[in-house]
């Protein structure tokens, strides 16, 4: 019990860190066009990653933890890969390498995992409980086909968006920067194609709401039992739902009447949608980072129950992973814990990153501002949705990377761009090695 505490602890501590490593991608832009001062930027951020907790699931936690076999692993494999991800993520804080948090400690976690698998079993096959034979590698969770035709998961998949999140974010912020710039001409096609958009964007995430009838479904419980209103509106797949048609009407909102404006007023306009868009994005963030410390803490658990048959759980740790026909049951104090500590994270800043984010990799304007916070905002909750846990680095820097290059492709500092996407690259084989090294270590000390 004793070393599951620890890693608990160990766990939120990454998540404190993962807050100020990451504080950068939400606030940079609106420090940059000064909208905000550095400090009412990460109190405003925080807020939002706090309030992340009453509006996301626990889709993205359920896929971490199964990031590798928690039959097959003890607690010294999570321990190590946390140990190894927190690591990791100060070194790139202190170097002001704006990395992703999420996945090093997914590489930590299956690194670990591979190590102890080499280590129990070595590198040839050996006979499972189930009859088969299997190799060390298969202790980690690479690729699994998604259930009735839907979205595949596993570490592969995850590694391919690291690829495909900045490039989704790029292509979002390029398009909507190209909407904002034809919507400030005084000509009609703009105004139509907004107002169709509108419209098209109402319509989606009606189809999308699950109905009251739904919720309360095999005794669910809404969170407002005295309201169906309320119940519908705060229920998590609903509220990403609403959050978006939010986004995005208002945006439409402001394209109707920008060409109407001087530059002086649209500039005054841009600026507080920034502060929307920022708040989205921090959201965002909040939802996907926290998750992935929760699915640490959960695997941890169901690890512990594993190696401890008879044992019972106290309900403080109650904690069951969904099977194919489960869900996911998580304690409140667990999320609650997990905002909390990225929350703190971020009020502690990330200025070395800030200063990446916000001037070295393109020069950005409040206009630029509001393109690539939405856009970051919206492939958040896409992914999210997906339960794909994505690197938020990742996503917003693509998004940076499109705004820029609305105006020139010269106007991104390319040689900037490669560094990250070098360390982008290196983040999970590096935290994987590290995390094995101390696996290794810590085996010699801990039975």
């Amino acid at each position: 019990m004793t070393l599951l505490i620890i890693i608990i602890v160990l766990a939120l501590i990454f998540d404190y860190i993962n807050g100020f490593h990451d504080a950068a991608n939400a606030i940079a832009t609106v420090v940059a066009t000064k909208v905000l001062t550095p400090f009412q930027a990460v109190l405003w951020a925080a807020f939002f990653n706090f309030l992340a907790y009453w509006v996301f699931g626990f889709g993205v936690a359920d896929t971490v933890a199964k990031t590798a076999d928690t039959m097959q692993i003890d607690l010294v494999v999570i321990l190590a890969g946390v140990i190894a991800a927190i690591c990791w993520n100060l070194l790139t804080w202190w170097l002001g390498i704006p990395s992703s948090s999420s996945h090093t400690l997914i590489g930590g976690f299956a690194g670990a995992a591979v190590a102890h698998a080499i280590a129990v079993h070595g590198f040839s096959g050996y006979v499972g409980e189930d009859g088969v034979t299997h190799y060390w590698y298969e202790i980690v969770s690479w690729y699994k086909a998604g259930k009735d035709g839907g979205m595949p998961s596993g570490v592969l998949i995850i590694i391919a968006f690291i690829v495909l999140a900045p490039l989704l974010g790029a292509l979002a912020s390029y398009l909507i920067s190209i909407w904002l710039l034809n919507a400030s001409r005084k000509v009609i096609g703009p105004k139509i194609f907004t107002v169709a958009l509108m419209i098209a964007t109402i319509w989606f995430v009606y189809t999308q709401i699950i109905p009251y009838e739904e919720i309360i479904k095999d005794g669910h419980k809404p969170r407002f039992l005295s309201s169906v209103f309320w119940s519908v509106a705060l229920e998590p797949h609903n509220i990403k739902w609403l959050l978006v048609a939010f986004i995005v009407l208002t945006v439409s909102g402001f394209c109707l009447i920008f060409s109407s404006l001087n530059l002086h007023q649209a500039d005054a306009a841009l600026k507080k949608m920034q502060l929307l868009s920022s708040a989205a994005f921090s959201l965002g963030h909040g939802g996907n980072d926290s998750q992935k410390v929760m699915g640490i803490i959960a695997a941890a658990v169901v690890v512990y129950l594993n190696t401890h048959p008879g044992v019972h759980m106290s309900e403080w740790l109650d904690v069951v992973l969904p099977s194919d026909t489960g869900t996911f049951k998580m304690p409140p104090w667990i999320p609650l814990a997990c905002y909390s500590a990225i929350a703190a994270g971020t009020l502690s800043g990330g200025w070395k990153i800030v200063k990446t984010m916000g001037s070295k990799i393109t020069k950005v304007t409040s206009f630029e501002g509001v393109a690539a916070e939405t856009a970051g905002a919206l492939t958040l909750y896409f992914t999210e949705h997906l339960k794909i846990p994505v690197s938020t680095t990742h996503t917003i820097t693509g998004s940076i990377i499109g705004v820029g290059l609305t105006k020139r492709v010269s106007a991104v500092r390319w040689g900037v761009t490669v560094s990250l996407i070098w360390a982008w690259i290196l983040t999970i084989p590096i935290s994987a090695i590290l995390a094995g090294l101390v696996y290794f270590i810590l085996s010699v000390f801990i039975s």
